[in-house]
């Protein structure tokens, strides 16, 4: 059964920006676009298991950190070498300014 999981507040996530979030023994990589959207994703690079997190968003891509491998963080399609294997992406949501992910 999936749960909706309580990440932090929509402010805690700059625009255009990404933050990492450990939940258990997983690490999810925290999305928000320009237009306030939320994502979610694996916070691991598919590539070599790099945190997201430190890496940089361009529009709606989140480039590795390492090797600069690309995804489409609003569906996990990877886009561009080395990375050939997807992300996971998960629902998310804000509700009253806090930002939630379904697991």
């Amino acid at each position: 059964m999936s749960e909706w999981i309580k990440v932090c507040a929509l402010d805690d996530i700059d625009a255009e920006d990404v933050i990492r979030f450990d939940h258990g023994d997983r690490t999810f990589a925290v999305y928000r676009s320009e237009d306030d959207e939320v994502y979610a994703t694996d916070g691991l690079c598919t590539h070599e298991q790099v945190h997201l997190a430190d890496g940089l968003v361009m529009d709606e891509i989140i480039e590795c950190p390492k090797h600069n491998g690309r995804f489409d963080y609003t569906t996990g399609e990877a886009k561009g070498a080395p990375v050939c294997v997807n992300l996971n992406s998960y629902p998310a949501r804000v509700e009253d300014g806090t930002v939630f992910i379904q697991l």
